[in-house]
């Protein structure tokens, strides 16, 4: 599609007059925005993912740019003096409320805080990504000791799983560590800057302490991973934890009489009122994708039952569009990123598998943001764009699949991924003893078992 394209198509459910303001809004891209708009723009048309990706990482008014934090303690915990979990959770409260009263002092803008396992189970959670790396590297370069250990990383937030799995190999593996590259690639400034500054007083603090800094051979670009240009033809570990659920999906949804798919758009109208409607498919990703998940005999649930289909279009006043289906067309440009420039990758992949609160719809996200403390939902992913979160659940069993057949076609890799949830990654490879409490839980195990991770 190109940036602007103002020829209309087919407009679904939408009633006349509405349908005629449509198609006089011009049609245009989350990069047209990015290079043309400081602020939300009405009176335009975007494809869903187009409109997700722009509400989410506009430079100037996207989610990330703006409102969006990460939470880290400020020094690890020190689970064995916890009692119990439930202790765990309640110095994690005291220490939310604390930082959204400063925030409130600052901004009166809402602002989303969240965690994730590389910052509340650090520096534990990254040791066990390093444990794995290590272990899968050796076995594959045994007894080669020229070979580079290199690993990119997308979407590192903080910083955080960099500097934990650059220590573990310092201080564990200091052979390895000497031969080692770690790459962030991060769309957010922000949050680039951001690790800059972790890396720079990481380096120092070690300078001061014994006179060799840490973290040397660390490089961080400031770039999407979806603007990667680059052939990188070395062996190397691509790491993506807890990313994908950003990553912005189209929604669909099937002709009841046919099975024919039809694209959704999103519009802001003049009055500042939401419009989506339907078309059918004409992008080219989404076709490549609905082509490469009919390779692997996916068949989506809308379309599992023709004859209920059947009976169903011939009723009353029966729509004639089956219910929303949101499809992960920006994981799937990923995998086409990956098998394209980076040929040689290992994947490291950790995400949600199933999330609480979505909105209706097959594979819907949850929209939320959070205001003095507390969680404000939505039924819509048409919201405001840059003050709410969009994040979706992850069907890992069926992105595999996806990913191999993305493989085959781009770098003829067709080994197959593992999928393995958190407690059994945790089981294999952290240090356990390290992350239980007084009482024997350990949120290691306990804690994110609505994750899975994808390793190739």
């Amino acid at each position: 599609m190109s940036e602007i394209n103002a020829t209309p198509g087919a407009i679904q459910d939408i009633d006349a007059a509405r349908a005629r303001e449509m198609r006089s809004y011009p049609r245009v891209t989350a990069a047209y925005c990015e290079k043309h708009y400081t602020t939300p723009q009405r009176n335009i048309q975007m494809l869903t993912r187009e409109f997700i990706h722009d509400s989410l990482y506009h430079p100037h008014y996207g989610y990330f740019s703006k409102h969006a934090l990460i939470f880290s303690s400020r020094q690890p915990y020190n689970f064995g003096e916890l009692r119990d979990s439930a202790e765990l959770l309640a110095v994690m409260g005291d220490q939310y409320h604390e930082i959204e009263q400063e925030l409130d002092d600052v901004s009166n803008i809402p602002r989303q805080l969240w965690h994730t396992p590389t910052e509340l189970l650090k520096p534990w959670y990254g040791r066990s990504v390093a444990r794995y790396i290590v272990d899968e590297f050796k076995s594959q370069h045994s007894g080669d000791a020229d070979t580079p250990l290199v690993m990119y990383e997308v979407g590192a937030g903080n910083g955080t799983l960099m500097m934990n799995i650059m220590d573990y190999l310092c201080d564990h593996e200091p052979e390895l560590y000497s031969r080692a590259q770690y790459n962030i690639i991060e769309i957010s400034t922000k949050l680039a800057k951001q690790q800059r500054w972790q890396l720079q007083e990481s380096v120092a603090a070690t300078n001061r302490a014994d006179g060799g800094g840490r973290h040397q051979n660390v490089n961080i670009i400031n770039k999407s991973i979806f603007d990667w240009d680059e052939m990188v033809g070395t062996p190397c570990f691509f790491i993506a934890m807890e990313v994908i659920d950003n990553f912005a999906h189209d929604v669909v949804r099937y002709d009841y009489k046919t099975g024919a798919p039809y694209q959704g758009f999103a519009a802001l109208r003049a009055d500042g009122e939401f419009e989506e409607w339907f078309e059918p498919v004409s992008d080219p990703l989404i076709k490549r994708y609905l082509e490469v998940r009919d390779s692997t005999k996916y068949v989506p649930p809308a379309l599992r039952r023709p004859w209920a289909r059947s009976i169903r279009w011939r009723l009353p006043f029966a729509p004639n569009l089956t219910a929303a289906e949101y499809l992960p067309t920006r994981a799937f440009q990923f995998c086409e990123v990956l098998h394209r420039y980076f040929p040689k990758h290992r994947l490291v992949l950790s995400d949600f598998f199933e999330l609480p609160d979505t909105i209706a719809g097959q594979d819907a996200p949850v929209v939320q943001t959070r205001f003095r403390g507390t969680m404000v939902p939505c039924t819509t992913y048409l919201v405001q764009p840059g003050w709410f979160d969009i994040f979706f659940p992850t069907n890992f069993e069926l992105l595999r699949d996806v990913y191999h057949a993305t493989g085959r076609k781009h770098a003829g890799r067709d080994e197959r991924a593992r999928i393995l949830t958190q407690r059994e990654f945790s089981r294999r490879y952290a240090e356990l003893e390290q992350t239980r409490t007084r009482s024997g839980e350990n949120p290691m195990l306990d804690f994110y078992e609505n994750n899975k991770l994808l390793l190739s």
